[in-house]
């Protein structure tokens, strides 16, 4: 059976952070979910973008970017720890993102989509979204990205509205979350897919 936990990004994993960056970039692939990560394909060096992400989660230094603060999370596959996916959750939402963006943003690796990972994400993710101590979260997507839709609705996601995002033109579902009716809904479906110990090795 395969476990997974949540890791915030470091140092010590940015051969393989770049590795997962650069398999997007290979398949042509949409990336989200990364809190910045991709940033090193506009210029910046890992350790730039790094410390940007990281930095997200204050209040300061998110109001300065004129952005929300958020934490990012990589999925950690523990059989072989292998990064399998992104989760980014954000709080204190700036008036654009409460229109499109939302709380969470996610994204699975191309060569690991279509295996029932991106659900186990999304739980972990609000795991962490309680932490914080959000009770409902909305989360956006394509309407023609099929995948996406059933990952939200498979953890109670209920589509608020369907509208085109002024940003890139795309006409976009919208969905909210209540966090604790999800995490008790379909504890037991996701919990024995988590890594029991896994939360040692996530920063607070």
């Amino acid at each position: 059976m395969e476990f997974f936990y949540l890791e915030m990004p470091s140092l010590e994993r940015k051969n393989e952070i770049l590795d997962y960056i650069n398999e997007f970039v290979q398949y042509k692939s949409d990336i989200n979910g990364t809190g910045g990560l991709d940033k090193i394909l506009d210029g910046y060096t890992f350790e730039q973008a790094l410390e940007r992400c990281l930095n997200m989660q204050y209040e300061e230094y998110a109001k300065k970017l004129s952005r929300c603060q958020s934490k990012t999370f990589l999925l950690i596959r523990k059989n072989d720890d292998k990064i399998i996916g992104t989760i980014n959750v954000r709080w204190n939402l700036t008036e654009e993102m409460k229109q499109f963006g939302g709380n969470i943003g996610y994204g699975i690796r191309p060569t690991e989509r279509r295996k029932g990972y991106n659900k186990i994400n999304l739980y972990l993710g609000l795991i962490e979204a309680q932490k914080i101590g959000l009770d409902k979260v909305m989360l956006d997507c394509d309407v023609e990205n099929l995948g996406s839709s059933k990952t939200v609705e498979a953890l109670g996601g209920k589509l608020e509205r369907t509208e085109i995002d002024p940003y890139d033109g795309i006409l976009t579902s919208v969905y909210w979350i209540n966090v604790d009716e999800s995490l008790k809904k379909y504890k037991n479906k996701y919990v024995n897919f988590i890594y029991r110990n896994y939360e040692h090795r996530v920063t607070k």
